[in-house]
């Protein structure tokens, strides 16, 4: 297989596996995948509800934990974490936007994306800096003092990619983020993920069952009934 994290690779899974318990049935949402991933690319994972490409995100982000297999990323065997060091160390590494948005209404924009950086050491103002400039990057200097309510969907998406970038992340996973989105919105989601990708060189891995949003990616993945695809094969090859 080669050194871990040879050639600029800095996701990668071995054998990874996951099962749900549903009563007395054992449930397999993905199998034995396999995947590696390099620094500065733009990978989208597709395939049909239940094909395990969602999981293979919340994997990716220690948000879930394996069956059995291996995720490391940036050089860290993420089994290695206790919960508590998988926090900080998400906190700090990965941006993650999810397709419901996970605002809080009672909280404005601005004060939605401080909230990672209350991990962290900065001071108020530098909180406030920070929130601001992500703010600015997704195009909502206008917007900052506003409730999610006072938004459109694609406004509150932006919001919630300023949070998932606001602590600088190498890496952002998005969990079909143009889901819940109209047309326009979704374009202007897509772009801006792009522009994360090619302008500030993050790494991107995003879930999507749309083709258009797709093609905004450098490369696609496919899974199908759990199994990760080999490189270049769709689910008709």
């Amino acid at each position: 297989m080669g050194t871990l994290m040879e050639d600029n690779v800095i996701i990668e899974t071995v054998n990874l596996h996951k099962e749900h318990r549903r009563d007395e049935f054992q449930i397999v949402a993905l199998q034995n995948a396999d995947l590696k991933i390099h620094k500065g690319e733009f990978v989208a994972l597709m395939g049909p509800s239940g094909s395990g490409k969602s999981t293979l995100l919340y994997l990716l982000a220690a948000i879930d934990r394996p069956t059995r297999g291996r995720v490391r990323v940036l050089g860290q065997d993420l089994a290695a974490l206790s919960d508590k060091a998988i926090a900080h160390w998400r906190n700090e590494h990965i941006g993650f936007v999810f397709q419901t948005f996970n605002l809080i209404p009672v909280l404005t924009a601005r004060e939605n994306v401080e909230l990672p950086l209350l991990l962290t050491h900065l001071n108020k103002k530098e909180r406030i800096d920070h929130a601001e400039t992500a703010l600015k990057l997704v195009g909502l200097e206008d917007r900052m003092n506003h409730y999610p309510r006072q938004l459109s969907g694609g406004q509150e998406q932006r919001v919630a990619i300023a949070r998932a970038i606001v602590t600088d992340p190498q890496i952002i996973l998005a969990d079909e983020p143009t889901g819940d989105l109209d047309a326009h919105s979704a374009q202007e989601v897509l772009t801006i993920l792009s522009r994360l990708n090619q302008e500030y060189a993050k790494t991107v891995v995003m879930v999507t069952h749309d083709p258009h949003a797709a093609r905004f990616a450098s490369k696609i993945r496919y899974l199908e009934k759990g199994e990760l695809l080999p490189e270049g094969a769709t689910p008709d090859t």
